[in-house]
Formats: C-alpha cells, sequence, structure tokens
C-alpha cells in the first residue's frame, strides 16, 4: 500500500468539523472508530478520551492546511514536522496479498495458488492509543503526499461557507473546491451574482439617460 494513501486519514480528520458553520461531528467513541474505517485494530481501543485528543490534533493539522493555502511552505512543513515529531510511526513490510505468475495481485495464497508475497510498506499499529496511532498514520500519509506533489496541493474549498480541507491530485494544480457539489454551488452563486451585476449597471445606465434627457433644453431636443 503507498504511504500517501494515509494521507487521507488526515482530511477525514480535518473535515470532522465545520468552522464556519458552528457543527462538530468528532462527538463520541463512535465518531472515532468510525475515522479508521473497517476491520482497524486501533479503532477498538479508542476511548472517551481520544475524542478530546483528536479535536486537538485536528486544529493543528488544520493549521498545515491554512499554512499551505496561504502560501507559507516553510510554516507548513514546520507544523507537520512538529506533529511528526510527536507522533511516530513505525513503517513495517508487508505482505498480505499475493501476485499470480503474471504480475496481478491476489487477495490470498487460494487464489494465486500460493504465489510471491505482494510486499509494500505498511505502517505497524504499535502505538499507545487510539489518538496516536490515527494521528502518526495521518501524519505520515501527508508528508509523503506533500513531499511528492508540493505544498500547494494541500487546500482549503473556496465555496463559503464550506472550509473543508482536500487534496489536489489534478494535473495541472486547479482544484479548488473540497467536492463536486461546492464546485456547482460556487459556479451557480458566481452566475447570479454576475447577473445581478449586469442589472444593477443597465439599470444605472438607464437613469442616468433618463437623467440626460430630462436635463436637455428643449430648444435642443
Amino acid at each position: 500500500m503507498e504511504l500517501a494513501y494515509y494521507s487521507d486519514y488526515a482530511v477525514r480528520l480535518v473535515n470532522t468539523e465545520q468552522p464556519e458553520r458552528g457543527t462538530d461531528s468528532l462527538t463520541s467513541v463512535e465518531a472515532v472508530r468510525e475515522l479508521f474505517g473497517p476491520s482497524q485494530q486501533a479503532a477498538r481501543r479508542a476511548t472517551d478520551s481520544d475524542v478530546t485528543r483528536l479535536r486537538t490534533v485536528r486544529s493543528r493539522l488544520r493549521s498545515v492546511f491554512e499554512a499551505a493555502d496561504a502560501g507559507d511552505e516553510v510554516l507548513a512543513v514546520d507544523l507537520l514536522n512538529a506533529l511528526m515529531m510527536e507522533f511516530p510511526v513505525s513503517p513495517q513490510i508487508s505482505g498480505h496479498e499475493h501476485r499470480d505468475d503474471g504480475g496481478t495481485s491476489r487477495s490470498s495464497r487460494a487464489e494465486s495458488g500460493g504465489g510471491r508475497p505482494d510486499w509494500h510498506m505498511h505502517i505497524a499499529d504499535h502505538a499507545a492509543n487510539a489518538t496516536a496511532g490515527y494521528t502518526a498514520t495521518a501524519c505520515m500519509g501527508l508528508a509523503f503526499h506533500l513531499t511528492d506533489l508540493g505544498v500547494d496541493r494541500l487546500g482549503i474549498c473556496q465555496a463559503r461557507p464550506c472550509r473543508n480541507v482536500y487534496l489536489d491530485t489534478s494535473t495541472n494544480r486547479s482544484r479548488r473546491y473540497c467536492s463536486d457539489r461546492c464546485a456547482t454551488r460556487a459556479n451557480v452563486a458566481a452566475y447570479r451574482a454576475r447577473k445581478r451585476l449586469e442589472s444593477e449597471r443597465s439599470a444605472r445606465t438607464g437613469r442616468t439617460a433618463e437623467t440626460t434627457q430630462d436635463s436637455t433644453p428643449a430648444t435642443d431636443r
């Protein structure tokens, strides 16, 4: 599994809060476990304390995205490095899938007839608690994404009031919104704003023409 895959952990955590809407879905142990997804051993260790811990990490991760979005690459990297020093990872080589003779990855030995293991890097889960495990994974994934694609690929949705974060994987670095829904909403709002401005300009032009006509002497008409 590519380590950059884990960068989505950071996005999922940060987006549990909508600051400008005043909403927060990270309010219970169940919410913490949902962040990990299915079949995660660390999720089963989650307690009420992890809700508070992960909220603190969430704020710090959002600061990384905000610095990147503002163009301050050094600050974004410094903030992320501080988190990685506090929550180190334990990488290991894993081979729970297998390849057949043609190099195709299989999910089990039975399917591949006992082919070669599909070796790949994996982040081992030896953390003391759920928060430490989740944070280490999220930060390492984000670090790989950042160094591979660039700090400017960490973005914050421009469709107000949404402030969800996202990872830009577009070929031309053109992404500006966290989802198609927000992109559509922003485009509709921009279209309505243009039409409203055109209407106001047309109204002002009409009033100016009427004023000019009314002020023209009768002999000149």
